[in-house]
């Protein structure tokens, strides 16, 4: 799925809009107890609870692709009997009015997702008529020509309130708050079907996680039968260990600089298209020739490539490997940050034997807030 998919699947999310069916819940306490229950057609909610979900659904389909928003394919054991997608599949026909699947997917989501406090599971099931698109790329509401009909699940946090102290209106005294227990915006989820090309994609799913580096891989292999790609963090540090080791000697401050200029070209060139940049190996392997390393040094490439990452046929989000908001240099004792369209201000030099960052000041300095004189002036400079 591109982002353009999900922002489309978001913005169903409105009372005049919604193609939600069915809401169902389930209250499981920190001991795995199942305390509460919730079946209801959800346009018989009244419409504050109902912006209450909205919000809920939204931030289940919020993030970046490849970041918080994963794609991922069942493998094929999983779509023969008894996997994960025709489980999946059932539960879709039933449109959730099968208890029995119901209290049987609560159970597994219980036994998978392992957290030691309160929380609620959300499911919904939608029917969505797809607005046909003319030449032009507007909607034609009136010429759908077909229906995704999709589940989405929502994992929610339940906490108790903080305490303090509030104002009681009804007695004009303040005093101390009643404590309630709230759901709070889901730290994982999924989406299944997954909507690809603007269509349904048995064959996938689209998976959500608020921390982009703890996915809980456990409880997608277990629940929803498949393996996650690696986290964020995961292939930042892949691609910086093929860098490193690739390069070796020829892994100078220029040479990196020069790659990280070329990623954020790269996420420039494609910054409207909606779908997100990827290096495969092939890819990996043109950039580091291209910043300098020779063909003897990539001749174990492909090995490298494969330990680094688990597989020879992992992709990396270029999103996720490039610095796109600040370009760091690190010593022992110093960190030096800049914009990435900024990296070419600091320079190397050798003085006194010593090779060394310099970096150009001019007449507006600060230090820790407070303007200094650098003893140059707009007149004295050449």
């Amino acid at each position: 799925m591109n982002k353009k998919e999900v922002a489309e699947l978001k913005r169903l999310f409105h009372p005049d809009r919604t193609p939600i069916t069915r809401v169902c819940g389930c209250y499981v306490d920190a001991e795995k107890n199942k305390k509460a229950k919730l079946k209801e057609a959800f346009l018989s909610l009244p419409e504050e609870e109902m912006f209450k979900y909205f919000d809920i659904f939204k931030k289940t389909l919020s993030g970046s692709i490849g970041r918080n928003l994963l794609d991922m394919e069942f493998p094929l054991e999983q779509e023969a009997g008894g996997g994960a997608q025709e489980y999946l599949m059932k539960l879709r026909a039933s449109q959730l009015k099968d208890d029995d699947l119901l209290d049987a997917f609560y159970d597994k989501v219980i036994e998978t997702f392992l957290y030691p406090e309160n929380y609620y599971i959300v499911l919904i099931h939608c029917a969505y008529d797809i607005p046909k698109r003319g030449t032009d790329g507007i909607e034609q509401i009136d010429a759908s020509e077909y229906v995704y009909e999709f589940l989405l699940c929502s994992i929610c946090p339940v906490n108790l309130s903080k305490p303090g102290l509030c104002y009681h209106e009804d007695t004009n005294t303040i005093s101390e708050r009643i404590r309630d227990w709230f759901v709070e915006p889901p730290v994982t989820g999924f989406l299944f079907p997954a909507f690809t090309e603007r269509n349904t994609d048995i064959h996938s799913l689209l998976y959500y996680s608020k921390n982009p580096d703890e996915l809980n891989a456990g409880f997608a292999r277990e629940l929803l039968g498949c393996e996650l790609p690696l986290s964020a963090g995961s292939q930042k540090d892949t691609f910086n260990t093929l860098v490193a080791d690739t390069l070796n000697d020829s892994c100078t401050y220029e040479t990196v600089k020069n790659i990280h200029a070329s990623l954020n070209e790269l996420l420039e060139e494609h910054k409207d298209d909606p779908n997100p940049v990827l290096l495969d190996k092939g890819d990996v392997k043109r950039l580091l020739a291209q910043s300098g390393a020779d063909d003897e040094t990539l001749e174990h490439f492909d090995e490298e490539f494969e330990q680094a990452s688990g597989s020879t046929q992992t992709e990396l989000y270029v999103t996720n490997v490039a610095s796109t908001r600040k370009f760091e240099i690190k010593t022992p004792n110093i960190v030096i940050s800049v914009k990435p369209e900024c990296a070419d201000l600091i320079e190397t030099q050798v003085i006194d034997g010593r090779l060394c960052f310099v970096i150009p000041m001019d007449d507006s300095v600060e230090v820790n807030g407070i303007p200094v004189k650098t003893g140059i002036s707009v007149a004295d400079e050449p």
